[in-house]
């Protein structure tokens, strides 16, 4: 039974606080934690287990740290030795012995913004007290005023109630952007909305390619690949509008997260294309999907490996003169956990592509969960031994890509740095572009010469990636 006085909402706060002063000021998460609450607590009521992870682990730009707290006895006693221990061992440096830079980044932080409860001192000989009630100050009276006119009064205060409500939703809603009730915002966007800037649609954005190929040839196909990270949640960020103003001839969406019997109407038939999909027997997960203007000759599914084929990974398209294989390469997971899945993926799909492309050559697109070079991440020296980055996959693609493959943003752009297509929800990372390039379009090597340009649209936003585009004369 939870203290009536006890706010869940009160200890998440504790945590993400220490949370945030571990990671910020450097110390030892594992061995801070463990030597002063075991101290503070008698191991037959607590146990503390202290997981460093890197969020979205191949994704994520930065190391956080969670305290996951697992009582015994989950009652009144522990719970109030666990908040008193919180906030008599864990104390924030005051401000001014911080530097200048920690400082800002302190302002700036949105687990600043979300902390309610500050550590404070404490005499152990004291009772810890949870959730202390605050004493209001009475406001100062207003002076009485009298209204000769009852109807008159009615009506004012009819009309001030209208301009409050008519403020509050202009306040609230975004230029050309219907509002919702806040009851049907999903967890993902209410997150989205605290680190990034309002989802752009694409209106303002020029989409359209004014280069020519090594052969002087204007492009004559334009392909868009975007993980969408939940495909009704991109939905009702108005992706698919980004989409229609880009006007693809294909367009690739990644990590649809949906079945196909529950796809939204809106996009199981769109005005002028072609739809396939491949969906995960596992609902809310993986899942790949096309949108095609031109009509394919025939549409495969999978890898012809029956355990990944399972998890909706990939669509192939065939056409008269070349092959789009649109691809959501597995994850190595948190703390590398299925790093062999994804090993085992990398040599059958090699297999696979290679089997289409002594046919017809392939254009690849897709989440390839890997950032191949130091220069296609922003940390690279604390990332090593993380998913996405760890030298058996970089390897993998190095292998793949020596197979006569050519990754098509590289050849254009060899050494340009700062560009990425992911960015992790966490610590606002998106507005200070600490991203990865786990987004590719891939190519047959006979093809290189065809490409007029691949670009990063990495002002549209609807997803924690943005889409990529490749321009083709073929």
């Amino acid at each position: 039974m939870i203290h009536p006085k006890f706010s869940i909402r009160a200890l998440l706060n504790i945590i993400s606080t220490l949370d945030y002063q571990m990671s910020t000021f450097g110390q030892p998460v594992e061995a801070a934690i463990t030597s002063k609450l075991q101290s503070s607590l008698a191991p037959s009521y607590l146990k503390i287990i202290n997981e460093s992870y890197m969020h979205n682990v191949s994704k994520g730009a930065e190391t956080h740290f969670k305290v996951i707290v697992v009582t015994e006895k989950f009652n009144n006693l522990s719970l109030i030795k666990v908040i008193s221990a919180c906030r008599s061992e864990f104390k924030m440096p005051p401000k001014k012995a911080l530097t200048k830079k920690v400082a800002e980044e302190d302002e700036a932080s949105p687990a600043k913004q979300r902390r309610v409860l500050r550590p404070r001192k404490k005499n152990p000989e004291e009772k810890p007290i949870v959730n202390e009630p605050t004493v209001k100050q009475k406001a100062p009276k207003q002076p009485k005023y009298t209204v000769k006119n009852p109807e008159e009064a009615k009506s004012e205060k009819k009309t001030n109630s209208k301009i409050k409500s008519k403020s509050r939703t202009e306040e609230n809603s975004i230029e050309g952007v219907p509002k919702r009730k806040e009851k049907e915002k999903t967890a993902t966007e209410i997150q989205s909305s605290l680190s990034n800037p309002p989802e752009t649609k694409g209106k303002n954005i020029n989409v359209s390619c004014s280069k020519k190929s090594a052969k002087g040839k204007s492009f004559n196909l334009k392909i868009t690949s975007w993980n969408v990270s939940g495909l009704r949640a991109w939905l009702k960020k108005d992706g698919l509008t980004s989409m229609l103003h880009e006007q693809p001839d294909v367009f690739c969406i990644q990590e649809t997260k949906c079945s196909e019997s529950k796809l939204p109407k809106e996009i199981q038939k769109v005005n002028g294309y072609h739809s396939y999909w491949c969906s995960s027997k596992k609902e809310g997960y993986a899942g790949v999907g096309v949108l095609s203007k031109i009509e394919p000759l025939n549409v495969m599914y999978g890898i012809k490996d029956q355990a990944h084929d399972e998890e909706g990974r990939c669509i192939t398209l065939e056409f008269d003169t070349f092959y789009v294989i649109n691809v959501y390469v597995p994850n190595a997971g948190r703390g590398l956990k299925t790093i062999s899945k994804r090993l085992e993926w990398n040599s059958l799909f090699k297999r696979y592509v290679k089997a289409l492309d002594d046919t017809k050559p392939v254009i690849l697109c897709g989440d390839m969960n890997v950032a191949h070079t130091e220069i296609d991440l922003t940390n690279p020296k604390t990332n090593k031994n993380n998913a996405g980055f760890t030298q058996q996959e970089r390897d993998g693609m190095s292998d793949f890509l020596q197979d006569g493959y050519v990754d098509s943003f590289r050849f254009l752009y060899p050494d340009v740095t700062n560009v990425y297509t992911f960015w992790s929800y966490m610590g606002n990372a998106r507005a200070k572009n600490i991203g990865w390039r786990l987004d590719y379009f891939i190519i047959s090597e006979s093809l290189k010469e065809k490409v007029c340009d691949s670009t990063v649209a990495s002002e549209v936003y609807g997803s924690d990636h943005c889409p990529i585009n490749l321009f083709i004369s073929i």
